[in-house]
């Protein structure tokens, strides 16, 4: 691995045209392990300059070029993939087991759908004398967020390269390095100069430049809703596209025929998996009242089963939280749940017994959950439940749509045909039914403020492609 100080520009590793440091710290224990180097305007000039000097011929590729090309994306990646984990491990805080079950995978998982729906995408249409073809848009300005990082860098990176786009990726400076061994594999399985560059630096002084860019066709965003809406409101300048996958709330609605137990127990999962800090996180429980007492019972057990402790610990379940701001941020969130009359089943602030160092938080339930509380309204990103009792399914659906994110919603049940019926009503982008295995085929993003783009294989390529109509083309 190059120095972590370095840029990935035009194929070679460089140092940023003006020094600024910033330090990537262990949440297991609150120490800089590392540091990287910010970006400045300058260095996004030189990656977009780069980057748009490649799309002349890297556009050009056939189907068959670009195939071979993430096929060799792919090797490359699963040569890296336990120095990934690690990665994520050691600057995430994610417990090392889940970071190669989970974070790893999830890439090469994403690496793979794009690669087998790229054999198969259809780039023209024939309509009467009108031939339609899609096209790459240019130049991408990729943005990622911390939390699952091979996840949406992937998510990205593919189906960019896979219809035809060179970009500019600015991973989160909080999780930096697992992006920085991922572009070394890329330089590694032959992607030529300029179609895949790296720059690293806060929001403000790179993100927000590619953002408002002239030389960047188009931008995808992964992160928080408020983020995103200053990268539109960046982007608006240059008209490009803008597609983000933003915050989340997401209810889980167990109906009245719901095995209980097992639901409970899932739905704890669903909801702590990589200690809370997923967007989709299934966070607000819907039961009916005369289960709620026994749900609370089932989740409060459910949940003193997910161990807190440090990443490479034996045993840990629940890793840090990745931030002081994002320890403050759940902390103050729990304690608003106690102050507004929340039943605090189990949990609360502070960290966990034994762990005195390090961004840890206490696995929580809160039952008696009411609309309106504010742990009910505003995303959390931690492991925090929220129960919620509802008397009839219509005022279930209504409490589960009453929010300004779509992003997902959950519902469970045996009674397939009125599990799929109010999985119709819901106003989010994903919905899953009886927590099915993850399917990297299917489509993923929001409505409302969780959104207006999608990925995953073959729906994250349509972002990355124009459309041009050739009339009179002929027969």
């Amino acid at each position: 691995m190059p120095d972590h100080l370095k840029f990935y520009i035009n194929g070679a590793w460089v140092d940023p045209v003006v020094p600024n440091r910033i330090p990537v710290i262990d949440p297991s224990t609150e120490e800089v392990f590392t540091e990287i180097s910010g970006g400045s305007a300058v260095d996004v000039d030189k990656a977009a300059a780069a980057a748009k000097a490649a799309f002349r011929s890297y556009s050009r590729f056939s189907r068959k070029e670009r195939l071979e090309l993430m096929e060799a994306c792919l090797a490359a990646y699963n040569k890296r993939y336990d120095e990934i984990a690690e990665a994520c491990a050691k600057e995430m805080g994610s417990p090392i087991g889940f970071a190669k079950e989970a974070q790893a995978w999830v890439g090469q998982q994403h690496f793979m759908a794009t690669i087998e729906k790229l054999k198969t995408f259809e780039f023209s249409e024939k309509r009467g004398s009108t031939m339609v073809v899609k096209e790459p848009i240019g130049v991408c300005g990729l943005i990622t967020p911390w939390n699952w990082p091979l996840n949406q860098i992937v998510c990205k990176v593919a189906p960019a390269l896979a219809a035809g786009c060179t970009m500019v990726l600015k991973p989160s400076e909080i999780a930096p390095i697992n992006a920085l061994i991922f572009a070394e594999a890329m330089h590694e399985a032959g992607v030529p100069a300029g179609v895949f560059n790296l720059v690293n630096g806060t929001g403000p002084e790179v993100g927000q430049v590619m953002a408002g860019h002239p030389d960047v066709d188009m931008m995808s965003f992964t992160g928080s809703t408020r983020a995103g809406t200053i990268v539109a409101r960046e982007a608006a300048a240059t008209v490009k596209r803008v597609c983000q996958e933003l915050g989340g709330k997401s209810a889980n609605i167990l109906l009245d025929d719901v095995d209980l137990d097992s639901a409970v127990r899932q739905g704890i999962g669903a909801c702590f998996i990589n200690t809370g800090q997923s967007c989709d996180a299934a966070t607000r429980m819907l039961v009916p009242v005369s289960l709620h007492d026994k749900a609370v019972e089932i989740a409060v057990d459910e949940a003193n089963k997910q161990t807190p402790g440090p990443a490479f610990a034996k045993g840990t379940v629940l890793g840090p939280l990745v931030s002081q701001m994002q320890w403050d941020k759940v902390q103050r969130l729990i304690q608003a749940g106690i102050d507004e009359g929340a039943t605090l089943a189990c949990g609360g602030t502070g960290r966990p017994d034994g762990l005195n160092k390090g961004y840890f938080v206490k696995p929580t339930v809160f039952a008696n959950v009411k609309p309106g509380m504010t742990i009910e309204k505003e995303e959390i990103f931690g492991p925090v439940l929220s129960i919620m009792p509802y008397d009839t399914l219509d005022e279930a659906v209504e409490m589960a749509n009453d929010t300004v994110y779509g992003l997902a919603a959950y519902v469970q049940g045996k009674d397939i045909e009125k599990v799929r019926n109010v999985a119709a009503q819901m106003r989010a982008g994903s919905v899953f039914l009886n927590y099915p295995d993850m399917d990297f085929y299917s489509s993923f993003g929001g409505y409302k403020q969780s959104g207006n783009g999608r990925e995953y294989a073959d729906w994250a390529m349509h972002d990355f492609l124009e459309i041009k109509s050739i009339v009179g083309y002929g027969g």
